[in-house]
C-alpha cells in the first residue's frame, strides 16, 4: 500500500473507550486514531478531511489537556445542516473519532454508553465545530479555514483536462501530488487554520 509519507507523521489522537473495554476489544479501553486510518475510512484525503481530523484533534486536547479524551462521552455540534457541502463528510470522520452520532449510533448497553444523539446540525454556533463534555460541560469552539493555505496554480488547468478526459496518467499523477501537497503545507500551518476557543 503506498500513500504520501506524510500520513505517517501527523499526530494521532489518543482516546479512552469506555465500552470498548468493558466488550474487551481494547484492554483499558485505550487505543488511539491515525490520520492514515481516517484516510481510509472516507476514501480520499483532502482539505476538508483533513480539516475535521485537525479540528476534532485540536478540539479535544483543549477539552481534555491533561488525559486522552472520553470517547462516546464527547457531544458535538454544527452550524450547517448534513445536508450542507461537506458537512456530512466532516460530521463522518468527527463520528468515526468522538463516537458521537445524531440518531443513527449505538443505543447503549444497560443504560449506559449510549453514543445517539451526541452529534447535531443547525446549531446556533458561529464556529466551524463545537465539542462538549458530557461529564462536566466544557466546551471548546473550534474555527478551521484552510483557504489561508492556497494551492498550487497549476491544479485548476490541470483538474479541467481530467473533468474533460483529455489528461494524460502523468498529468494524472502531477495532479494528485499537488493535491496532497496543499493537504500536508495544511497540516504543517495547523496553527494558522485552525483556532480554538474555549
Amino acid at each position: 500500500m503506498n500513500y504520501p509519507e506524510f500520513f505517517d507523521t501527523i499526530e494521532r489522537i489518543k482516546v479512552v473507550d469506555p465500552l470498548s473495554n468493558v466488550l474487551g476489544a481494547f484492554e483499558g479501553g485505550i487505543y488511539e486514531f491515525n490520520y492514515l486510518e481516517i484516510v481510509k475510512a472516507a476514501g480520499h484525503s483532502c482539505p476538508t478531511v483533513a480539516g475535521a481530523y485537525i479540528t476534532t484533534l485540536v478540539g479535544l486536547k483543549a477539552l481534555y489537556p491533561n488525559s486522552p479524551a472520553i470517547r462516546g462521552e464527547i457531544k458535538v455540534e454544527f452550524k450547517e445542516s448534513l445536508e450542507d457541502g461537506v458537512a456530512g463528510v466532516i460530521g463522518n470522520v468527527i463520528s468515526q473519532i468522538t463516537g458521537a452520532t445524531d440518531k443513527s449510533g449505538f443505543k447503549g448497553l444497560g443504560g449506559k454508553f449510549a453514543r445517539h444523539s451526541l452529534m447535531s446540525f443547525n446549531a446556533k454556533i458561529s464556529s466551524s465545530v463545537k465539542f462538549t463534555r458530557v461529564d462536566n460541560g466544557k466546551s471548546v469552539d473550534v474555527y478551521y479555514d484552510p483557504s489561508l493555505v492556497g494551492g498550487s496554480p497549476k491544479m485548476q488547468p490541470l483538474m479541467q483536462k481530467m473533468m474533460g478526459g483529455a489528461a494524460t496518467p502523468q498529468e494524472i499523477k502531477e495532479f494528485g501530488e499537488l493535491w496532497q501537497d496543499r493537504v500536508k503545507r495544511i497540516f504543517e500551518n495547523m496553527s494558522t487554520v485552525a483556532k480554538v476557543i474555549i
